[in-house]
């Protein structure tokens, strides 16, 4: 120790031995480098005191009295975290504190040292503060010290004379590492000269690559003496079998069972489902629940770390719980109801108990809520905190007893730094506990769990050549150079930071032509210029400043949404929300973040605004983030260990830290795998699993455990391999253990030589295949941001996810033809080197062919365990795709073709649509000749002259402010601008687009310029393309005229622009016969304004009043609709509408037609007028039919089945192609089995009867019903005779009622529509004639792609002029689509004026009773059923709804025995027992009018009807009283 403290002065030596028994290894070692002024890597566990030693030496420095004073920052501290440069701050107080006493005990002078902290939470005054006062120690971030090099706080750091980086591992390995580098290599700069340079790391390898990080081109020191850090780890289960888990642990109660976690195998969430139909599964959750809340009450303190936000909000809730139950159940709040359909909702409530033990803190928690809960945990106020990597780094978090991780970490040094939390001090035993959910993550957990013990954690991967980091500090540093950057002085700085040590010169290059504007394509004219490049100085342009510091940082914008208090307290942040969970929230919804609930005020274009919410239970919130995927050295050695269990179980053993539980769940794992298999994947096999799923199609599982990063992109080669063969898309999905494949059904599948590739052809399979992958785009976009590309419009809003979707796609086609272009570069770099493992990939197809690894082909009925896992990940990978925008969540793989959409929709004629005012509005800005678009300097002038194009010069002053001489400027512009002659008119371009008007249109480049090569297009059509997006809709002889060009030389590049989807294509102008074309971002342009002003004069309807149209529009209850006839128009109405056998003949036709028979039906279908087809749903008792036109049946093309059983396929061969009757089969087989046989083919959309009678018969049990009613024949038009057949065919006396009559087979290939925009068009045409208006919710299952597929057709119908989409139902979000005229019609059933009453204003509404299955009845479809306690109303076959006014009264279940009253939902003005009597003789009415059978009604709103004070009333209005509950009879038969 003497010798370490020798170097110090007396009171910091004297202070250290005061409070220290002595300096640790590391400490010693890292005084005596640090000492010489030299840079120093400095490597230790947790706990073991490098921070002081960082610090020591410069403490030592800054508070010696004899030191010169400094007018500026002295030691910089660089933290990626901002409450880790916090608690640096407060750390610091003791020793300064000390160091000053010790002086002055010792009677020496002593130099206070000032310490500030500036981040992006630094409030405005402090950063002043800061800038005039400057602090001798200064702790940032990255991104902070980005900012101050780029501004003028600048000054304050030029005298910085040490520079201590914390965490450096955590920042090496990525691109904000990249851009520290540069930061740093800046600071050198402006200061002049290398300051020293101290990082301070966890344990890293490898630990030179770090050193090299650290220090660049210098030399460092590693200080890393050895350091044995001692732990007490344990992975535990708390079943003795995971795979066959009991329902809950045997001292869980009812009221803590967890009705959230019902998955098995899976981290799935669903609702309480003990009343469901769907089968549940017992989890593991509520047995991890109790050994984690056991492991916390037992300790002082406790953090459990999770890998999801989501897990992190549950377990949180969950943990609260179990506390409330046992020491405050009155605190308990109850638990919601969810109907069953949304048991796969993508949020499940929580939030039952209130924050008492554990509290929740990730990333989505706002900084004061962290900063809460890490105080409320050092003070020992809150036991628990459920955390993610947010506290992976070393915040100082107190005495932490144990650490606590669910699920296996996700590498071996994240293992390292989350247990390594407990026990964070000197010496101190790291404990900790891991709690694997299924026997695959036991065995991942196993593996890291010994590798950290062992101390073997994974390399760390540096980027190389980031160009969009560099792009970015291109901008920033020229901007701080008052005076210009020298590009060779900047080359040269930029070379000494070790992600840029390598660098070509061209690739500097052409990341300069792309910040200067240099690229000659005019297809890139919209890509602004930021800096100029003269005489090799590079310059900042006008606005440049302001990009660097708003837009800079290389941290994704993920377009959240920051939630924020409304009310008292308005303002102060509580956190953000994902953007789709967002759109799918509305206000009042209640969530739960950071174990507190809150309901939601109002949601905002950029905010969520809410009130707490004590008492109420939660919708849990999800967010969407990057899974960097498992590091091929830890998937090896997971596989080695695989290989070495399963050889030797006793092995097992040796693994101490497992307990008996988890020992024998992972020997029964790979035994259980190894039978299912034969051979198990590890790091000497690969297994092909191969196996049929549930619709027919084969599915191909790669078991392979070397992680995401290679199996992904050996996925996309071997998706490429198969479309080149088979020409398919296999929907190939990777993950960590595997990959799936999905193949069509054949009776070879593809074998393992699909799986192998030689090591040269796979990375060009890679690299050619990864531009038209979702990853792709997805990184694109946050490459452009980074590099500037995309700024912020405004940097103090939210950004919406969807918005940079956009903007970034149509950066994309632009630079598509630039192989060269530095984002599509980096791009491809990144997905190959950051995202990818190309290298692992390369050696494992280095060790198929050299069969140092084998793959294993297997065959299974079912999927192996393995598989059942990977098959779970292949489900939800198409339920959110990274960059695929939400509305195309349910038609990932559904690709239209715009062309041929653009073919149906017909010519487009938009000549009603579009308002010429609008027209020349858009023009104007386009052209810039509107005011405020105008050039008002040199600057905005060559800005103007790149997005035009050349200029003719007599139209400049059109385009310039008053205070600006175009002439002049171009003067002053000199080579920058030149002046040439198009079409015999002298216009103003660029330098750069000489070159496309040399070769273009053959114009000579003026003297004195110089003309670069040319880039992408055919200069000809770029030069064209960029005039069209300057201008409005024009004529081919127009764009002739402008250039110079022939008629047919113009017409040619106008239709190649239109045959890529460039240009479109119609009539826009009044008045101008001639065909036109527009540029489509211009027509979208022109057409949204031109909507929008149009939706504005539409005020959206009331959701009753949407419900009133629904009934009018299918004629519910009109008189006019009368004998067949009027069942035919009802029929055209519904327009294919699915629905349950039952209803059609008992609910939907008699709502319907007055007087409805059904011979009428009967009728219709022996005419051929309409035939019964199935849906291929419902069941055998009850199958799911549709009544048609035959004309239309195509437009139903059925459901993918799979095919029949053997005894079904006869049925179907002995029925043939034609019509037939079944008298022989039944013969054959005897009537009770063929009926059983044909239902099940009707019920699976296999056979359909020719008639309606069958049907019938079937309902009644097989038996004629009886009809004591005359048929009518009075009819309302003249219609063709009809001919009923009145012999029998031979034999066919034995046949029942329910087998009478002609059957076909329903062909499951044919269809009028063979192609998915032909079916989505006419699907589309279909729905808007159900329901006049076309909502999300209203859009059924059976629709391909869903409604999500339907909206790029409705969308197109838009654009086409024949729907308007607009908010035009209250509370139904913007994607709502109608025809103009039906809107018009909706707009007459507006609610009236009264506040009180039946919202049409009427004193005696119209009420109807009806199916609630009815296409007529928008609630549980479009509008949410009101809201009401004790009730769950469903669309369910058999239940009823009585609508007044629009307003849904009741809900009567299948059977009549439980009523839904919605009394809560009720008008003001309307009593309960006012809507209860009008329910009652709704209900009677509609019971003599169908002549159903009396019903009794057992229970109201849940409670038994006796028991309630509604049933004098319903005895009032004829129910009757029975032991059972009240009767309800019809009233009248039918006339």
């Amino acid at each position: 120790m003497d010798d370490a403290m020798t170097m110090f002065r007396e009171p910091v030596a004297t202070w250290f031995r005061n409070v220290f028994a002595a300096p640790t290894p590391v400490q010693s070692a890292t005084w005596t480098t640090v000492a010489t002024g030299g840079h120093a890597l400095v490597i230790a566990p947790t706990g073991s005191g490098k921070t002081l030693a960082a610090f020591l030496w410069a403490l030592d420095r800054l508070t010696d009295p004899d030191r010169k004073p400094s007018s500026g920052v002295g030691v910089l501290y660089i933290s990626p975290l901002k409450a880790l440069g916090s608690d640096i701050e407060k750390n610091l107080r003791a020793p300064l504190a000390g160091i000053r006493n010790t002086a002055e005990r010792l009677g020496q002078g002593c130099r206070p040292v000032k310490v500030a902290v500036r981040t992006g939470d630094t409030p405005p005054a402090e950063r002043t503060r800061i800038a005039a006062h400057p602090p001798d120690i200064l702790i940032t971030t990255p991104e902070t010290l980005y900012l101050m090099l780029t501004s003028s706080a600048r000054r304050v750091l030029a005298d910085v004379g040490t520079v201590i980086v914390d965490e450096v591992h955590a920042v090496a390995g990525s691109k904000r590492g990249s851009h520290l580098a540069l930061s740093l290599e800046r600071l050198d700069s402006l200061v002049g000269h290398d300051v020293q340079r101290i990082g301070l790391s966890a344990t890293v390898r490898p630990p030179d690559d770090v050193a090299a990080f650290l220090a660049g081109d210098r030399p460092v020191t590693v200080v890393s003496p050895p350091a044995a850090k001692r732990w007490d780890v344990g992975v535990r289960v708390p079943v003795a079998d995971m795979s066959d888990l009991p329902d809950s642990p045997p001292t869980d109660d009812s009221l803590l069972s967890d009705p959230l976690l019902t998955g098995g195998d899976t981290d799935t969430l669903a609702v309480d489902v003990s009343d469901s139909a769907l089968p549940t599964r017992a989890s593991i959750w509520p047995w991890i629940e109790r050994e984690v809340y056991a492991e916390v009450i037992a300790g002082r303190s406790t953090l459990v770390f999770v890998n999801a936000r989501r897990t992190a909000e549950r377990l949180t809730s969950r943990l609260n719980e179990l506390w409330a139950a046992e020491h405050d159940p009155d605190s308990l709040n109850p638990g919601g109801r969810r109907p069953p359909a949304d048991i796969m909702a993508s949020s499940e409530e929580v939030g039952h108990a209130p924050a008492v033990i554990a509290r929740a803190h990730h990333g989505s928690v706002s900084k004061d809520e962290r900063r809460r809960t890490e105080e409320d945990l050092r003070s020992g106020s809150l036991r628990c905190v459920v955390a993610t990597s947010s506290l992976e780094l070393g915040i100082d978090m107190g005495l932490v007893d144990r650490v606590i991780q669910i699920e296996a970490p996700p590498s071996v040094s994240s293992a390292l730094q989350r247990i390594g939390r407990a026990g964070h001090s000197v010496g101190a035993v790291s404990r900790g506990s891991v709690y694997p959910k299924t026997r695959l993550d036991l065995l991942h957990a196993a593996v890291v769990t010994s590798r950290m013990l062992d101390g073997r954690i994974e390399a760390l991967h540096i980027p190389r050549n980031p160009l969009d980091v560099l792009a970015q500090q291109t901008v920033a540093a020229t901007v701080a150079a008052p005076d210009g950057l020298r590009l060779a002085d900047w080359y040269a700085t930029v070379r000494r930071a070790r992600p840029f040590a390598d660098l070509p010169e061209r690739a500097m290059d052409q990341v300069i032509a792309m910040l200067t504007g240099s690229y000659a394509s005019a297809d890139l004219s919209d890509l602004r210029a930021r800096l100029v490049l003269e005489n090799g100085v590079l310059t900042a342009r006008p606005g440049a400043l302001r990009l660097a510091t708003t837009s800079g940082g290389t941290i994704p914008d993920r377009g959240l949404f920051g939630v924020f208090l409304a009310g008292e307290g308005e303002g102060r942040r509580v956190g953000e929300l994902d953007e789709e969970m967002v759109y799918e929230s509305r206000v009042g919804d209640v969530f739960t973040l950071g174990a507190s609930s809150w309901r939601i005020a109002e949601i905002t274009r950029d905010q969520v605004r809410v009130t707490p919410a004590p008492g109420h239970t939660g919708r849990l919130p999800f967010w969407h983030g990057d899974d960097q995927g498992r590091p091929a050295e830890l998937g090896r050695a997971i596989g080695e260990v695989t290989r070495r269990l399963h050889a030797d179980p006793d092995l097992v053993e040796t693994l101490d830290f497992l307990d008996d539980h988890a020992a024998a769940n992972i020997t029964g794992f790979l035994d259980a795998q190894a039978e299912a298999t034969g051979v198990l994947p590890d790091d000497r096999h690969i297994v092909m699993e191969r196996f049929h799923d549930e619709v027919g199609d084969w599915r191909i599982v790669v078991h392979s455990p070397w992680g995401r990063p290679v199996n992904a992109a050996w996925a996309l080669a071997i998706g490429a391999r198969l479309g080149e063969r088979l020409g398919i898309d296999a929907q190939a999905v990777a993950g960590d253990d595997g990959l799936v494949l999905r193949i069509p059904d054949t009776d070879s599948p593809p074998g393992a030589d699909l799986l192998v590739f030689d090591p040269e052809e796979i990375s060009d399979l890679v690299t050619s295949g990864v531009g038209d992958t979702a990853l792709f785009a997805g990184r694109f976009r946050e490459c452009a941001a980074r590099a500037l590309l995309l700024p912020r419009t405004d940097p103090g809003r939210r950004a919406p996810l969807w918005q940079q979707r956009l903007r970034a796609g149509q950066l994309l086609e632009a630079v598509r033809g630039h192989r060269d272009f530095p984002i599509i570069v980096e791009t491809v770099r990144e997905c190959l080197a950051d995202v990818y493992d190309m290298a692992a990939l390369r050696t494992l197809m280095t060790d198929l062919a050299s069969h140092r690894i084998t793959v294993a082909e297997v065959t299974t009925g079912a999927p192996s365990p393995l598989a059942s896992a990977l098959m779970f990940n292949y489900t939800g990978a198409f339920m959110y795709s990274g960059d695929t925008p939400l509305a195309e969540r349910r038609a990932a793989a559904l690709s239209l073709d715009p062309e041929l959409l653009g073919r149906l929709m017909g010519t487009l004629d938009l000549r009603e649509l579009l308002d010429p005012g609008i027209i020349d509005e858009v023009v104007a800005e386009l052209q810039h000749t509107r005011a405020d678009r105008r050039a008002r300097d040199d600057e905005g002038l060559v800005d103007l002259l790149a997005r035009l194009g050349p200029v003719p010069v007599a139209e400049l002053d059109a385009r310039t402010a008053d205070g600006l001489d175009a002439g002049r400027a171009a003067d002053r512009l000199g080579e920058r601008v030149a002046r040439v002659r198009i079409a015999g008119v002298e216009h103003l371009a660029v330098a750069q687009d000489l070159g496309l008007l040399r070769d273009g249109l053959g114009i000579p480049v003026p003297a004195g310029h110089a003309a670069s090569g040319q880039g992408g297009r055919d200069p000809l059509t770029q030069l064209v393309g960029r005039w069209a997006r300057c201008h409005g809709p024009f004529t081919a002889e127009e764009a002739a005229r402008a250039f110079g060009l022939g008629a047919a030389t113009a017409t040619a590049v106008l239709e190649r622009c239109a045959s890529s989807g460039e240009l479109v294509h119609g009539r826009f102008r009044d008045g101008v016969e001639a065909s036109e074309y527009c540029h489509a971002r211009v027509l979208s342009r022109i057409r949204g304004r031109a909507l929008a002003r149009a939706r504005d004069q539409v005020a959206p309807a009331s959701p009753s009043a949407l419900t009133r149209f629904s009934m009018d529009w299918h004629r519910i209850g009109a008189q006019g609709l009368r004998g067949a006839d009027g069942v035919m128009e009802a029929l055209d109405a519904l327009a294919g509408a699915a629905l349950p056998a039952s209803m059609w003949e008992s609910a939907v036709l008699p709502a319907r037609v007055a007087d409805y028979r059904p011979a009428m039906l009967d009728e219709l279908t022996a005419s051929g007028d309409i035939l019964v087809l199935p849906a291929g749903a419902g069941t055998s008792a009850d199958p799911v039919l549709r009544l048609v036109r035959p004309e239309d049946a195509g437009l139903f093309p059925p459901p993918p089945r799979a095919g029949p059983d053997e005894p079904s396929a006869r049925v179907l061969e002995g029925i043939g192609s034609g019509s037939v009757l079944l008298g022989p089969l039944v013969a054959e087989l005897g009537a009770s089995r063929l009926a059983e046989l044909v239902w099940g083919l009707v019920a699976s959309g296999l056979l359909a009867p020719d008639g309606f009678a069958p049907v019938r018969a079937h309902l009644a049990g097989g038996r004629r019903r009886p009809s004591s009613r005359r048929r009518s024949y009075s009819r309302s038009r003249p219609r063709m005779a009809r001919y009923a057949m009145t012999a029998s065919a031979p034999g066919s006396g034995s046949v029942p009622p329910d087998l009478s009559g002609r059957w076909h087979a329903v062909d499951q290939h044919s269809s009028g529509a063979s192609t998915p925009e032909q079916r989505l068009t006419d699907a589309a045409g279909l729905l808007l004639d159900r329901f006049g208006i076309l909502t999300r919710g209203s859009v059924p299952d059976d629709v391909e792609g869903g409604f999500a597929a339907l909206y790029q057709v409705l969308a197109r119908l838009e654009e086409a002029g024949k729907v308007m989409r607009g908010y035009l139902v209250e509370g139904l979000g913007g994607a709502q689509f109608a025809a103009p005229a039906v809107i018009d019609r909706l707009r007459t059933f507006a609610d009236g004026p009264d506040a009180t009453g039946w919202p049409s204003g009427a004193r005696d509404p119209r009420v109807e009773a009806l199916a609630a299955v009815d296409p007529a009845n928008p609630y549980g479809a479009a509008l949410n059923w009101p809201e009401q306690d004790g009730v769950s109303p469903s669309r369910s076959a058999g239940a009823t709804v009585v609508i007044a006014d629009g307003l849904v009264l009741a809900h009567l279940s299948k059977g009549g025995r439980h009523l839904s009253l919605f009394i809560d939902a009720l008008p003001e003005g309307i009593s309960a027992e006012t809507a209860t009597g009008m329910v009652v003789d709704t209900l009677a009415d509609w019971l003599g009018r169908t002549g159903a059978r009396a019903l009794t009604v057992e229970k109201i709103n849940g409670e038994p009807v006796h028991a309630s004070a509604l049933r004098a009333v319903m005895g009032a209005h004829g129910a009757g009283i029975t032991p059972k509950g009240m009767r309800i009879e019809g009233t009248r038969a039918r006339g």
